[in-house]
């Protein structure tokens, strides 16, 4: 089974007026999934590089109901590159993103950057290549290298969430 946006965010266990980021949002499955979770008091901030996907999120929200997501053109490779306010949210998405990321040093440190005190990260990525499903193999980033770029810029790993077959996922908490 692949990876379930909404049983992932479940494990997270946002608050009802929770703010969010999620980093690559790409189609916007967890996007979607953490805005049920926060509700209309919360916010979900679409992050991406390519204007097109985050059209697409922006009226996908709309047909649905969402009047809780905000689409961000930004880059989370840089830091201030996602152009958010310095420790403006409750917790960071980086979901099937960090195997697509060139520079993974700096996005855990954007990460950081937008994050509350004892704000949460959940990231969830691909255990391997499956030859046509997922990253090429040189792509992806194990479970122990993810771990290791957040905890080399402060975070604190909490624990590890059960995230599909395919998948791996882990909670930090920024200390």
């Amino acid at each position: 089974m692949f990876s379930d946006p909404q049983k992932n965010i479940e494990q997270l266990r946002l608050l009802p007026d929770a703010h969010v980021a999620d980093f690559g949002s790409g189609a916007g499955h967890y996007t979607l999934a953490a805005a049920k979770a926060v509700g209309n008091m919360g916010r979900v901030y679409a992050i991406d590089v390519l204007k097109e996907m985050l059209q697409k999120l922006k009226n996908q929200a709309e047909r649905a109901g969402f009047i809780n997501v905000e689409s961000v053109w930004g880059n989370i490779e840089k830091l201030g590159g996602t152009r958010l306010a310095d420790a403006s949210v409750d917790a960071v998405l980086v979901c099937n993103t960090l195997f697509q990321v060139e520079d993974k040093k700096d996005l855990p440190v954007e990460a950081k950057r937008i994050l509350k005190p004892h704000g949460k990260i959940l990231v969830v990525d691909w255990k391997e290549s499956f030859g046509g499903m997922g990253p090429q193999s040189g792509h992806v980033v194990d479970s122990a290298t993810a771990r290791s770029l957040f905890e080399k810029v402060g975070f604190t790993f909490e624990r590890e969430i059960s995230a599909g077959a395919h998948h791996y996922g882990m909670i930090l908490r920024r200390a």
